[in-house]
């Protein structure tokens, strides 16, 4: 650890005023092997919509000893060990993902701090943004359909499932993952682009909600087994219109029960909300899985660490086409 700086470049979110703040010369952390801690030189990462607002919605759980307000952002994380615990299953120089914990600040970085339960090896045949794309949008995906949905690799029995906002940055990877565990997928996006993505990733079928509503397509073509919302609002209540009775729906935005609309006050439906969980051994298989190029990632734009009001405009402006990237280091 002889070469490293003393300080490195840091982006800084104030969650009391809800300013950014650059600082070129913020302390190197201090990696604590006690804790697994693993000094990373971060080359990329990707950020995710709404979560300059976690700190302020899930005060107990994003950096809940953190007085002052000061966040860096960024969970996704490519780069490369610099030091790792002596008893770690990784070493310095290994090139990694991760999804590192919100309760700890982010990687908008140069150095930043992995853990082994966090952490997969990079699949080596992606490009640096491309890797920061993975994590917890593939992670949500992986969790959503195997673990909160029940659904087996390979499905036990026919399983048809509708996905909303299919194009979006979970939901790319909801259609590869339904596809490879033999579930029919119906995809809801909203052009003729993401219409042609979406049937290449996997999808059966598709609705446009720009001129099919689901209520109206729920009935000509539904109901289906299960819905996965990765919308939220008046798309997780037209949700419930597509969902069969005994079925499931999954939403990783909100709660479907606050969109129950009255009619379906006796629809029995598992119905679920739920926060992306680390698992190294998952993000494991989904990194050896897009390292034999049997799955593919989606990003929409990359921009330099000091670019970042472009790279936070950008993924406010909505309608983005995968992933928005910070290169942090080259």
């Amino acid at each position: 650890m002889d070469n490293i700086p003393a300080s490195t470049k840091t982006l800084i979110f104030d969650t009391k005023s809800e300013a950014f703040h650059f600082d070129p010369s913020s302390p190197v952390p201090n990696p604590d092997p006690t804790k697994d801690d693993h000094l990373i030189r971060v080359k990329t990462t990707a950020l995710c919509k709404g979560e300059l607002d976690w700190a302020t919605l899930f005060p107990d759980v994003i950096l809940p000893d953190n007085p002052e307000g000061l966040t860096v952002p960024g969970y996704d994380v490519a780069g490369t060990i610099i030091s790792a615990p002596p008893a770690s299953r990784f070493r310095a120089g290994d090139e990694i993902i991760a999804r590192t914990s919100p309760s700890r600040q982010g990687n908008c970085r140069e150095y930043s701090i992995g853990r082994s339960e966090e952490m997969a090896l990079k699949p080596s045949n992606l490009s640096w943004a491309e890797a920061a794309s993975i994590p917890v949008s593939a992670l949500t995906a992986w969790q959503a359909l195997f673990e909160h949905a029940g659904v087996h690799n390979p499905a036990s029995k026919p399983v048809k499932a509708l996905i909303t906002a299919a194009a979006g940055s979970v939901g790319i990877w909801l259609v590869q993952f339904a596809k490879m565990a033999g579930v029919e997928v119906v995809a809801q996006v909203g052009s003729a682009e993401n219409e042609k993505l979406v049937k290449e990733l996997g999808a059966a079928e598709v609705v446009n909600y720009k001129t099919t509503s689901l209520g109206d397509w729920a009935e000509s073509g539904g109901p289906v087994d299960i819905v996965f919302d990765t919308v939220g609002g008046k798309t997780l209540e037209d949700a419930w219109y597509c969902v069969k009775d005994h079925g499931i729906l999954i939403s990783v935005v909100d709660a479907p029960e606050k969109w129950r609309p009255e009619q379906f006050m006796s629809k029995d439906v598992k119905n679920e909300f739920f926060i992306v969980a680390n698992n190294s051994d998952q993000l494991a298989e989904i990194s050896s899985l897009a390292n034999e190029g049997l799955l593919s990632t989606r990003v929409d734009s990359v921009w330099d660490l000091n670019d970042y009001e472009e790279a936070f405009a950008k993924l406010a402006g909505g309608h983005v086409h995968g992933k928005v990237v910070i290169k942090v280091t080259e």
